[in-house]
């Protein structure tokens, strides 16, 4: 022991067993949550807390998306009819066996799940293009079913999907509604980090650099890859379930198409494959946007698309990946910086 360092010189105080130390990595979160109550109440007007509640609603989309993708390496487009299964599923509960929000949400988290586990078959015989194109197939096959299908509302919709309730007050305005939709997206981001971090998430990166070496290295890879479908669709199953309840609780088949997934790819791709931070950043980014552009929706498509190829051809890291490069360049240089002054 060397009287120079203090973790070794004296026993770490602790909390419940654990080092106070590890108690900093909640410090982010607590303050971040401290804004995040704030927020709802620093805009102007009921759209912009609407817009606030669709924001969270995609981060927890996008996040999903990050983790069968990003961290898993699997080339999936299908993932939007994933967050529809989720959203018919809570709404047919709801308004024809009168299920409680609180028990259709559940509910529908495992059915989507388990179309998850699924969708997650084909990648066990398919790899890049070709299980893009299986699951743009099962995609459009869903929204095409729900269409036709009267029992789900077919081209007409599902209408008066009721809100939650808690203790007695309905979640029926968009503000009411942000303090549900908050910290289910909170918790799913700190999910998808520790997720990141542990055995799994190694075992999943180790997938998405070569299926091959992994299962050489003793990982079982058909096991993982469907282990990423279903932990990418229980964030699908969340996001569409609280989309179908938020107000004015209506929900269509268009607004599953094809449009919708190339959105969906753009929030991860901009804002960085594989980068958990980058999904969050790209799905508030493109949210607003898409807003914004709505009076000129015949070429929104067009420029979304545009910026996907011209993302991955001059910026593949994105958004996450060039925040990544900046904070390990100056750790780099404190560290030069430190041992030239310990020299």
């Amino acid at each position: 022991m060397t009287a120079h360092d203090p973790d070794e010189a004296a026993p770490a105080a602790t909390i419940g067993g654990e080092p106070i130390t590890a108690t900093r990595h909640l410090l982010p979160w607590a303050a971040g949550t401290c804004v995040l109550m704030a927020l709802p109440w620093l805009v102007f007007n009921d759209y912009q807390r609407f817009l606030l509640d669709l924001i969270l609603i995609n981060i927890i989309l996008a996040v999903g998306l990050n983790i069968v993708k990003g961290f898993a390496g699997q080339v999936t487009v299908g993932h939007i009819a994933l967050m529809a299964i989720g959203a018919y599923t809570s709404a047919i509960l709801t308004t024809k066996f009168g299920f409680p929000f609180w028990l259709a949400l559940p509910s529908a988290v495992l059915v989507t799940a388990l179309a998850g586990a699924i969708v997650g078959i084909p990648s066990f015989r398919l790899e890049g293009a070709y299980l893009a194109l299986a699951t743009l197939g099962l995609a459009e096959s869903v929204r095409i079913f729900i269409s036709a299908t009267d029992y789900l509302g077919a081209s007409i919709g599902i209408s008066d999907i009721p809100p939650p309730s808690l203790f007695g007050m309905k979640l029926d305005t968009h503000l009411r509604y942000y303090y549900l939709v908050m910290p289910i997206a909170l918790v799913g981001v700190y999910a998808s980090f520790c997720i990141l971090r542990s055995s799994t998430g190694r075992a999943f990166k180790a997938l998405r650099e070569d299926p091959l070496a992994a299962a050489a290295a003793g990982i079982n890879v058909w096991k993982f890859k469907a282990l990423a479908f279903v932990i990418s669709a229980v964030y699908a199953g969340f996001a569409g379930s609280l989309a179908a309840h938020m107000t004015p609780g209506f929900l269509h088949p268009n607004s599953y198409m094809l449009a919708e997934m190339v959105t969906l790819l753009l929030m991860v791709v901009l804002g960085g494959i594989g980068h958990v931070w980058g999904g969050i950043i790209g799905a508030i980014l493109v949210t607003i946007i898409y807003d914004l552009t709505r009076d000129y929706y015949t070429y929104q498509m067009l420029t979304f698309g545009m910026v996907i190829v011209l993302t991955v051809m001059y910026m593949p890291t994105g958004i996450g990946g060039i925040l990544d490069r900046y904070i390990v360049t100056r750790r780099f240089i404190a560290l030069r910086k430190a041992k030239s002054d310990a020299a």
